[in-house]
């Protein structure tokens, strides 16, 4: 029985409900969990350097793959269809993968080994080294690669549709969920960053993906969305619970719903601010964090040394505290977000 795609499209909504209560529901348990088995990391930013409960990802998993499933199964068996099955379930690996990936990183980063014994640094682990960050998540676009997912051509920004061929799976997937994965990490540290502004491109890119008719790609995006917006409730300043494992996990699923939707153009303008961090941090050569030092009055000072961070940019704009510079790197993203969108419909 086929009831078309617009029947299709008006389940996506009840699947991000879903998505989002059983995060919203489970969150909370595994933030006692977590506190329970030592997981935890430290708030720098705070008075007294709490320790929080630090792996944010398997609550965000649970509300995003209970999502997908319902959107898969009332597909199959309710509607009678379902174009990108086989792109779906891969994306589903890749996800896994990579999240099993930020698990191991977030733990080897727990471990008693610090980097340093002064200012941020001792509260810093040594974690995987960098050459793992480079390495370990490319088995993951194995999956995406095995079954061609997306089409071979390419809408670049200011270069135009470009077919590549085989170099799109063997090459470009890879690469993109390399530099994603470790881009995403980079712009992290302030409590509700990571979820907030992965909330804001996800959304952009997973309704953008609906007005075009590519309804897998925004069930992956928007389910995702959800689970983000559950977790955001507990991730906001002070926070109950770090993302961890998390940042590596929106990069992915930034880059399979891209694939899957064969949306290189919005998503590429969309993840422009995570790329100017890479470029931020590689001044540094990857050695600074988006930290900032607490003054007395609860604002936070950028770190001396120059701007390597955007977070450091919009703490020389004023005296802003925390969350307030989570607010504002969310609402230039929103503004990213927005003119990305406008100018792939061709409005601008």
């Amino acid at each position: 029985m086929y009831f078309g795609m617009e029947a299709s499209t008006v389940i996506i909504p009840l699947c991000c409900v879903a998505s989002f209560t059983l995060t919203y529901l489970s969150t909370p348990r595994f933030i006692r969990f977590l506190r329970d088995a030592g997981i935890v990391g430290r708030d720098v930013m705070k008075p007294g350097k709490p320790t929080v409960p630090e792996m944010g990802g398997p609550p965000v998993l649970i509300g995003f793959l209970f999502g997908l499933f319902l959107f898969t199964g009332l597909n199959l068996f309710v509607l009678g269809t379902l174009k990108a099955l086989t792109d779906l379930l891969a994306s589903i690996s890749t996800v896994l993968i990579i999240s099993f990936f930020g698990v191991f990183d977030t733990l080897t980063c727990l471990i008693p080994v610090r980097e340093g014994v002064s200012g941020f640094e001792r509260y810093k682990r040594r974690g995987l080294s960098i050459w793992m960050h480079f390495l370990l998540p490319l088995p993951a676009a194995i999956p995406l690669m095995a079954v061609k997912a997306g089409t071979t051509t390419m809408d670049i920004p200011f270069v135009g549709v470009v077919d590549l061929g085989c170099l799109y799976p063997l090459l470009v997937v890879p690469v993109a969920l390399l530099l994603v994965l470790n881009a995403t990490n980079m712009l992290a540290g302030l409590n509700g960053l990571e979820a907030g502004m992965g909330f804001v491109m996800l959304t952009t890119v997973g309704v953008f993906a609906l007005v075009r008719g590519r309804v897998e790609a925004a069930a992956l995006s928007l389910t995702f969305a959800a689970s983000l917006l559950a977790f955001l409730r507990y991730n906001w300043y002070p926070a109950k619970i770090f993302p961890g494992d998390l940042n590596y996990v929106i990069g992915a699923v930034m880059v399979c719903t891209s694939v899957v939707g064969n949306m290189e153009k919005i998503s590429v303008l969309c993840f422009a601010p995570w790329a100017v961090e890479a470029f931020l941090k590689l001044s540094s050569k990857f050695r600074a964090e988006s930290f900032g030092i607490l003054q007395q009055d609860g604002t936070l000072k950028p770190p001396p040394g120059g701007v390597h961070s955007l977070t450091h940019l919009v703490m020389r704009m004023g005296r802003f505290r925390e969350w307030q510079v989570t607010a504002i790197l969310m609402a230039v993203e929103a503004c990213v977000c927005v003119l990305a969108f406008l100018h792939c419909l061709e409005v601008i």
